[in-house]
Order: C-alpha cells, then structure tokens, then sequence
C-alpha cells in the first residue's frame, strides 16, 4: 500500500530562463539582460523630450520608483538635439539609469546627423514596421545598426501588430492560401510578428552585430495573443526578449490584463524584461506602471523590491477601519522610506509584515510575518498582540497603536539590516 506521500503529484515551480544574455552599458553601470539576471523593469516618459529638465525629472522618478531602463521618445531633430542634456541634468541629479531611445520613422537620420544623441543613449529601440520598406527600409535599417555598432550600443527590435510590416503580413497571407490546411488569420498575424522579429535580428547579424547585443519584442493588446506569440518566438529563439502588454489601458483593467498576461510567461521562463504599459488616470503619477511592474515580480517570487504587507481583507469580524487604515500607512511608510533603506539597510526588501484584523487569522499570518499585528475585532478584548520573529512579543493598546507599530518596524529594521 502506498503511502501518502507516494500519491501526491510535485508542484511545478516556475520554469528558468533560458535566454541567452544581454547587456546595456551608461558609463561605468552595467545592466545585464537575459541569462542568469534578474527579470528587469523598464518604463517610458510621456513628456515632450525636448523639455529636458521636464524629461529629465521624469526619468528621475520613475528612477526612484524602480524603473532599471527608462525609454524616452527622439522623434525630431529638436528631440535628438536635447537627449545629451537629458543625460546631463540626470547625471547632476545623481541618477545613473540607462536611457533608451524610441526611433520610428527616421530614426536612421536622427542617429546619423546627431552622434551626440547616439552616443548619450544606453540602447536603442527599432521597430521593423517603421523603418522604411524594400530596398530603401533596409538600407535605413542598416544605418542604425552601422551607428548602433560604431557606439557599440544594443538594440531592442520591437515588433508591434499596431505597426506591423503589411508586404510580409500579405506575402504569410498568400502562401498560407496555399496550404492544403491553411491556418486562421490570426494564426497567420502571430507567424507574422515572430518572423518580422527574427528576420530583423539575422539581418542586424549579417551587418556584424553580436547576438548578445539583441533584445527582441513582439507586442500586441490582447492577453491571448501575446501569450501566444510569446511562445511561438521563445521556441524559435533564445534572445533576450522584453514583455509587454502594449496599449493595456486604464486602471484596473490595464493592471489585471498585464499582471495575467506576464505572469503567466514570466511562469514559464519567457521574459527578461518587462513594462506595463498603463494610460494613466487623470492626476496619477506616471510612476504607477513602474509599481504595477515591481508588484508583479515581487508576487512571482522572482525578485523583492519592497518589504511585503500582508493585510486582511475584512469581514463582518471587523467593522472597525483601524486595520485598512494601519495597513495603508504602513504600507505608505515603506514605499517612502525605500529610496534610503536600500542604501542604509541591504536586504530590507525582503522585510514581511502582517497587519490583520481579527483573531481568526490574525495570530497566525501575524506569526508567520518577520513582524505581525492582530488588531480586535468586533466584540473582542481592545487589544493588540504583536508577534516578532514568530513569537509574541508586546499587545499595544489605546490611541497610538499605529505610531507605535511603525517605530516597532523601524526599530527591528535598523536591528536586524543596520
């Protein structure tokens, strides 16, 4: 007779990446992509480039926030013009993020006539569909690999299916037609992106770029289909390729579909750097999609940005708001103080908290929590028990209880990471 043990099925652990590495450099820094390094997070400005204190304060932002690339647009000569000064005012404000440069269109005359701009850049970003077509598109394309080669910067070629290149969409169209069993259109559309993706990359090879200085991109705005298209290409290649839901929308319904659609790749080993491309609501910071991202990560298990707050839901238990209330300025408490604790106290991130409502779960999640509060309920006793690595430690009472957790944090963080 078989044991317990013996009739339960192993849970699957998420799966190792298997690309191949890449690396983008600013000065002295380092950020490498793919292989054995952590999954990266990457956002981009929406101010006008040409204001370069404005963009430059934007990047700074999103910087702090825990964007590790920041994408900015170069459109126009003016734009090219200031994204030497871009670099500049962030290198005066300490912040050594990597900048990237979004080309479409004449990206090939912007990088040639400004090798300033070129230069300032850590990487560059083309799209295929944009660059230009037959004989004339490929010598634009081969333009910016000459420059990309020449200031030995890597290049992101990204696909999207808002842009994606018509001739080779209708060349798959019509040798699909010919198929004894032809595939449905969209099936088409996804060997679309994944060949103009792929092609692109072997003709940056051709022109003598280094397989470790592409980073791939297949963007599309359904959950499904990015999936989808994210497999056909991690089987076809082991490029490092960079996620994203592009054109994710607003609010919860951008931060649900991207938090699905990037989970469930990131599961399956396929990703190395991620965005979350989110339109921000009226009066949000642009740094949200940069806390949608890390908030992805970190509940993956695949990297620790901030400490965690585990906090209860609430409940006819717990007619009282002190906990919502608690929770939310710890919460906020942790998010303002990481820009210095991840200088001062290395690991900090790693801090798990539980601020919880009842007695139900309250003493155990509280347990399990490097530092836990049970707040009463309704009906019970107006105490509070704290429990420190495990164990209970103090019960707090009266009106400062959230003043006197908070110190109780920071007294255990400066303990414990100092």
């Amino acid at each position: 007779m078989s044991s317990l043990i013996d009739q339960l099925i192993p849970i699957a652990s998420p799966q190792p990446r298997r690309s191949r590495q890449a690396r983008v450099v600013w000065g002295d820094r380092i950020v490498t992509i793919g292989g054995d390094a952590p999954v990266r997070v990457q956002s981009m400005t929406n101010t006008d480039t040409v204001d370069a204190l404005g963009t430059a304060i934007q990047v700074k932002e999103l910087a702090q926030a825990g964007s590790e690339m920041v994408r900015i647009t170069v459109n126009t000569p003016e734009a090219a013009k200031a994204v030497p000064y871009v670099r500049e005012q962030l290198d005066r404000m300490g912040i050594d993020v990597p900048l990237i440069g979004d080309f479409h269109y004449n990206g090939h005359r912007l990088l040639t006539e400004f090798p300033d701009c070129a230069q300032a850049l850590s990487k560059y970003r083309i799209n295929p569909g944009n660059v230009g077509k037959g004989e004339k598109g490929d010598k634009q394309f081969a333009q910016m690999i000459d420059v990309a080669l020449r200031h030995d910067k890597p290049v992101r070629i990204g696909v999207n299916w808002g842009s994606l290149d018509q001739e080779l969409m209708a060349s798959l169209m019509d040798e699909n037609g010919r198929r004894a069993q032809p595939w449905d259109t969209q099936q088409v559309m996804y060997q679309a992106l994944i060949s103009s993706a792929l092609q692109s990359a072997q003709a940056a090879r051709d022109l003598g770029m280094s397989a470790d200085q592409i980073i791939l991109s297949c963007k599309v705005s359904g959950v499904q289909d990015l999936i989808s298209v994210y497999r056909g290409l991690a089987a076809r290649c082991d490029y490092p390729l960079h996620l994203g839901l592009t054109e994710a929308g607003m609010g919860a319904k951008g931060t649900v579909a991207s938090a699905a659609a990037l989970s469930i790749l990131l599961q399956e080993g396929i990703g190395d750097t991620i965005r979350v491309s989110l339109t921000p609501q009226p009066g949000e910071a642009r740094t949200q999609e940069v806390v949608v991202a890390l908030e992805i990560l970190q509940a993956l298990g695949l990297r620790s940005f901030v400490p965690s707050v585990t906090a209860c839901p609430g409940c006819g238990r717990t007619t009282s708001t002190v906990f919502q209330e608690l929770a939310k300025q710890i919460d906020d408490f942790l998010r303002a103080q990481m820009p210095v604790w991840r200088e001062q106290y290395p690991g900090v991130e790693k801090l798990k908290l539980a601020v919880m409502g009842c007695i139900v779960n309250g003493p155990g999640e509280s347990k399990h929590a490097d530092i836990g509060i049970s707040l009463p309920g309704t009906g019970e006793a107006p105490a509070a028990p704290v429990f420190i690595d495990g164990e209970k430690a103090l019960t707090l009472r009266g009106d400062k209880i959230a003043q006197e957790f908070q110190q109780i944090v920071q007294d255990y963080i400066q303990r414990r990471f100092g």
